[in-house]
């Protein structure tokens, strides 16, 4: 790395910290407003835990939104050597705009790395336990346990199983009531607690109440289910709240409901992209803001790299609802917004650079 690459990092790096710092602050500013889980917080561990509720919230909007604010930034940093004529030097010098791109490309894939295998699960981590202490959250559940609805499948016939408090990730629901069909069994079964085993909801102790007769005491009933333990799972938490490493296991497991394999594949293979769609930023970013200009006004290429910039990030959230509903296929879904991202600004690249621009 020479001296070249080292003020093109510097100043484009700079500015891209700068803006999420300024991003960062915003978010946290509208996540205080949130005056009860402040509060709540506060009563519980006291100031440091109520400002880490507030962090960690606000780092997981910002996440989200990542590749709009590293695009605020890369535009800035090259302005920034636009209006010092660095860039202009550096060309006339020899150096291809792709020299340039070198490292800060490479520095980015690493950060991208890095924002999907430590820093989100390191938020998606904390914020879990945080919202655990919460009143109407089982700590040993990733779902509010005020109540959970489940349509089940069995035989062909459907039943509705509905569970006041989740513990053991799901394993385990207490006071359930199953509402079954007429062409299955009539009526309605409660119980104090229900596990799931091989292909079978089991109730150790159950009631059945049916129409006109009297309630029948049942014990180490097994009622019949399609769903497994790794559908469960997934149910009973959001794709956005499971780790990294967490996706990845669970697409081993036996996830039988093809709805739910996609939302998790298409979560864990845009982590996966999320390298890629920040360089797609960077290009953009060099390729509207970048060239060449007389004149020092740069309003107008600025508010085409920030459209291009929320293009992408619209199309990034409709291919995620796409490839999670089974309409795309996951992987197209997750990595499409990337690719698009790239083409963008490499074409745009390779137009003003061969000089018709």
């Amino acid at each position: 790395m020479n001296r070249v690459d080292w003020i093109v990092l510097k100043t484009i790096l700079s500015r891209i910290f700068m803006a999420i710092a300024v991003f960062f602050g915003l978010i946290i500013l509208v996540e205080s407003i949130d005056s009860w889980r402040f509060n709540y917080l506060l009563g519980v561990g006291g100031l440091p835990l109520a400002l880490l509720g507030i962090i960690t919230a606000s780092a997981a909007w910002l996440l989200r939104g990542l590749t709009v604010v590293v695009l605020v930034g890369a535009v800035a940093g090259v302005i920034d050597l636009q209006a010092r004529r660095e860039l202009t030097v550096i060309k006339s010098a020899g150096t291809s705009i792709w020299r340039v791109l070198r490292a800060p490309t490479v520095v980015l894939l690493l950060f991208g790395f890095a924002v999907a295998l430590l820093i989100q699960d390191a938020v998606v981590t904390t914020n879990r336990g945080l919202d655990a202490t919460i009143p109407g959250n089982d700590s040993a559940a990733l779902t509010p346990t005020a109540g959970l609805w489940l349509e089940q499948y069995a035989n062909g016939e459907r039943y509705v199983l509905q569970a006041t408090h989740v513990v053991n990730r799901g394993q385990e629901l207490r006071d359930v009531t199953i509402y079954l069909q007429d062409g299955l069994k009539e009526g309605r079964i409660l119980a104090p607690s229900v596990k799931l085993v091989d292909g079978a909801w089991l109730m150790p102790q159950a009631t059945r109440y049916r129409a006109g007769q009297p309630p029948e005491s049942l014990t180490n009933y097994a009622i019949p289910t399609t769903t497994t333990s790794g559908d469960l799972s997934i149910k009973l938490a959001n794709t956005d709240d499971m780790t990294f490493y967490e996706l990845f296991a669970s697409l081993g497991t036996n996830i039988s409901d093809p709805a739910l394999r996609s939302a998790v594949a298409t979560r864990y293979f845009r982590l996966l992209s999320l390298p890629a769609l920040l360089v797609g930023a960077l290009f953009i970013a060099f390729a509207f803001t970048g060239g060449y200009r007389r004149a020092s006004g740069y309003g107008v290429p600025i508010v085409y790299a920030i459209l291009i910039g929320f293009v992408v990030f619209v199309i990034t959230e409709m291919a995620d609802r796409a490839g999670s509903a089974g309409v795309l296929d996951p992987t197209f879904a997750a990595c499409g917004p990337a690719f698009v991202a790239i083409v963008i600004g490499l074409t745009v690249l390779l137009y003003r650079e061969d000089g018709w621009a």
